[in-house]
């Protein structure tokens, strides 16, 4: 039998769990549109200059009420996992 290798990704909670959403830190958007991300937080993320983030919004009601950013390499590995055993199963012999 084949042993799963287990992805380590991010996860979202709700309530107490371990994977549970905080607030992190407080930043404002300028005029520009841009904001910055303080050091504690990049660093506590191992976000580095260069790094590719996905900006993920949640809709309610037609509008964008959450915007979460996500390290590139995460959502890569998130898609793996999700998608790996179906595409196995769909090409299977």
């Amino acid at each position: 039998m084949e042993k799963k290798e287990k992805i380590k990704t991010c996860s979202i909670g709700i309530g107490g769990s371990k994977g549970c959403c905080k607030v992190e830190s407080v930043v404002s958007v300028d005029e520009r549109g841009q904001m910055v991300l303080p050091k504690e937080l990049r660093d506590k993320a191992d976000i580095r200059a260069g790094d590719k983030l996905a900006v993920v919004g949640m809709e309610k009601e037609g509008k964008i009420c959450c915007v979460s950013l996500i390290k590139i390499g995460e959502i890569e590995e998130m898609l793996k996992s999700m998608l790996g055993p179906v595409m196995k199963e769909m090409f299977k012999d």
